[in-house]
């Protein structure tokens, strides 16, 4: 099967950065989302990406030309009709996910796969709501897509074989790396991350150290690139909060509770750096 048109649900952070990628592969690109004005400011990060990209002479101005060139946007999910593979990027909600890919199931022809970005939510639970689980598939994208070198290939109970190859060898057509992880609450990265950082939340919440601190121990004592509580701030804290819920949900494990201080700042609308206040300030 040739892939040559991609399509992508969603404009946001880890939309717009696959579609990059995807386009910079040389890919047809279709980037879709609920709203004009998302699409636009979508398009708007992929181009500041590739200015610097040029900046650092990583590739020229017409590289940028190209590959901007390369990206269509839609407001109309109907037109994922001609391409010939999904990746759905939309915000981490389970109904959401459900019923976007039920829509996808009807307006794209059959041998078409359909894969998720979702950071924790089982493929099968998102695959039942098809007619083609066999085509359904987990393509788990780092933050920031373009720079992060890693993806989460996770296949669910009735994924075929062939999904699986396709999705893994389009994975490195993209100059990415796959994982195998097979198909639990947040698969492997999440289900060790995520525990991480809620535990860094409860060392806040419970006084252990300041935000600062425990981000500099974790930094230098752990030689980590970007402290647990600035990489929440980086993710999102409702994608935290939701991806925490996904493993409670799905293990029943105490140790999995979300802190009931992360659970405070997403209720406040403190969601990290796209809301301008987090763990920390941002101007």
């Amino acid at each position: 099967m040739s892939i040559e048109k991609f399509g992508v649900i969603g404009a946001g952070q880890m939309g717009n950065g696959i579609a990059q990628v995807a386009a910079a592969s040389g890919m047809e690109v279709l980037m879709s989302d609920i709203k004009e004005e998302f699409c636009e400011k979508g398009i708007g990060n992929i181009s500041r990406n590739l200015d610097r990209m040029v900046k650092k002479e990583k590739i020229s101005e017409g590289d940028k030309t190209a590959i901007l060139g390369r990206i269509r946007t839609t407001t109309s999910l109907e037109d994922m009709k001609g391409v010939d593979f999904v990746v759905e990027a939309a915000v981490e909600r389970e109904d959401l996910k459900f019923k976007i890919f039920e829509d996808l199931d009807r307006i794209c022809p059959p041998g078409v796969i359909l894969s998720t970005n979702t950071s924790s939510i089982p493929i099968g639970r998102i695959a039942a709501q098809t007619s083609r689980s066999d085509k359904v598939i987990g393509m788990h994208f780092m933050n920031p897509v373009p720079v992060m070198k890693l993806v989460e290939v996770i296949k669910g109970i009735a994924t075929s074989e062939e999904t699986f190859q396709l999705t893994w060898d389009l994975c490195e057509k993209f100059g990415k790396t796959p994982a195998e992880a097979n198909d639990y609450p947040g698969f492997i990265a999440n289900r060790i991350l995520m525990p991480m950082i809620n535990e860094a939340v409860f060392c806040l919440y419970q006084s252990v150290g300041k935000a600062e601190d425990i981000d500099t121990v974790m930094k230098l004592g752990m030689n980590h690139p970007m402290g647990p509580l600035a990489l929440a701030d980086l993710i999102g804290l409702d994608t935290c909060l939701a991806i925490m819920e996904t493993l409670y949900d799905g293990f029943k494990d105490s140790k999995y509770r979300p802190c009931p201080l992360l659970r405070k700042y997403v209720e406040a609308g403190w969601l990290g750096r796209k809301s301008g206040r987090g763990f920390y300030q941002y101007t």
